[in-house]
């Protein structure tokens, strides 16, 4: 005999026309609510006499509060009022991960993004939506390139001051920023200037979208979208994985959305850095022995747009005791540590690649050991520069480097 279902909770979009723009069904759902959840903004936004029974504010920190609410009030009616679309970057998202997405309806609102690619004439596919609600402003950084247009959800009315500053602090003081508030509502207005030219005393709404016309100033580092930045967009003390070796390395790793790597023996942090520029939802947690190294790797991270890396300052393998499960590990130092690289092979799963670099003969040999035991591809990575020789120009060699790289298979498991 199956039990009966719980009750959906009705998860409705609410914009700053509140009331007056919203659907007749979304307008329903909330009148025949027992219990009306949201924030302090959105509730306002609700008549006084629409769910006369219980409201309730969001409490702090929302999502560890989230379970516990819902079944306070299990057997009524509930409805959640959220800003613009639940599932953008919304509350939507923290119902379905923590009480499950059978167990919302959504009744969504234009989203603030839609709002503003209407009144900007902008594409909306064109366009890349960078959050900072929650979020350090250096997840901006990572999205900065000439001709770009992006769109930044702010977390408050001081955060186009600090987009501004960051703008001229990373090259790109020329771009146009227009700030667009309540949009949608009867107190709509649009601010407009540069970054360069910002005006930290212009009395902005809390409510508010940034749009960003990217323009990198002349003479700023050009920093693409690819592996193998230049070497100079690091601060380092020469224990750097250098661009050419870099972007060959990424290519055996062979990042994908959402994946986790190992950079063991992080140096300046290269790897790990450059595996999460590729894509917004990549992780990475570098493992450094040395304090001061592991500090260069804080500034690099924040500098080149990743502040969600993790750094962990310990010896391998021990430090490696307790991470999480790793879709990758690069090895760029310590690889003769004793039982380092036993470590990194049980520590994969099934699938994990594998990707080693080493400039001695001690770890070449012992690269050439696994890759006789475990296959997989074993490689001379030269790279020669041209220098001047007098009045002439010729070549000078870097040190080669040999890389074995692997994927474990299943019967190694």
């Amino acid at each position: 005999m199956s039990s009966v279902p719980p009750p959906l909770i009705s998860v409705v979009g609410i914009g700053a026309d509140g009331w007056d723009g919203l659907p007749e069904a979304s307008r329903r759902v909330l009148t025949e609510a027992e219990v009306l959840i949201g924030g302090d903004r959105q509730l306002w936004l609700a008549p006084s006499d629409v769910c006369l029974g219980a409201r309730v504010t969001w409490p702090s920190p929302l999502r560890e509060a989230v379970p516990e609410l819902i079944a306070a009030h299990e057997g009524r009616r509930i409805a959640v009022l959220a800003s613009g679309d639940p599932m953008f970057y919304g509350i939507g998202r923290t119902l379905a991960e923590t009480i499950g997405a059978d167990r919302i309806r959504v009744l969504p609102h234009p989203s603030s993004v839609s709002y503003a690619c209407a009144r900007l004439s902008w594409p909306l596919e064109d366009v890349e939506t960078v959050t900072l609600v929650g979020r350090p402003l250096a997840s901006l950084t990572a999205a900065l390139h000439d001709g770009r247009r992006l769109l930044v959800l702010s977390a408050t009315r001081h955060t186009p001051g600090l987009v501004a500053g960051l703008l001229r602090e990373r090259g790109y003081g020329g771009s146009r920023m227009r700030v667009l508030e309540q949009l949608g509502g009867p107190y709509e207005r649009i601010v407009d200037g540069t970054a360069a030219a910002w005006d930290d005393a212009e009395r902005l709404d809390a409510l508010n979208v940034i749009a960003i016309d990217c323009v990198r100033d002349p003479g700023t580092l050009r920093l693409g979208a690819v592996p193998g930045l230049p070497d100079e967009a690091y601060e380092h003390d020469g224990q750097l994985t250098k661009r050419h070796v870099r972007a060959a390395t990424l290519a055996a790793l062979a990042p994908a959305p959402g994946e986790l790597l190992w950079d063991v023996g992080g140096g300046s942090g290269s790897i790990g850095i450059e595996w999460m520029r590729t894509h917004r939802t990549c992780r990475a947690i570098v493992v450094e022995k040395n304090p001061g190294r592991a500090d260069r790797i804080g500034h690099n991270m924040l500098a080149l747009g990743v502040p969600r890396l993790r750094i962990v300052t310990g010896p391998a393998p021990e430090a490696l005791a307790g991470l999480p499960t790793p879709d990758a590990v690069f090895i760029g130092g310590g690889l003769t540590a004793p039982g380092l690289l036993d470590a990194c092979w049980a520590a994969l799963p099934p699938g994990g690649r594998l990707v080693a670099n080493t400039v001695t003969l001690e770890s070449e040999a012992l690269l050439a050991d696994w890759y006789r035991r475990h296959g997989g591809e074993l490689v001379r990575l030269a790279v020669a520069q041209a220098v001047p020789v007098g009045g002439f120009t010729g070549w000078r060699q870097a040190m080669p480097v040999t890389q074995w790289s692997v994927t474990k298979g299943s019967e190694e498991g």
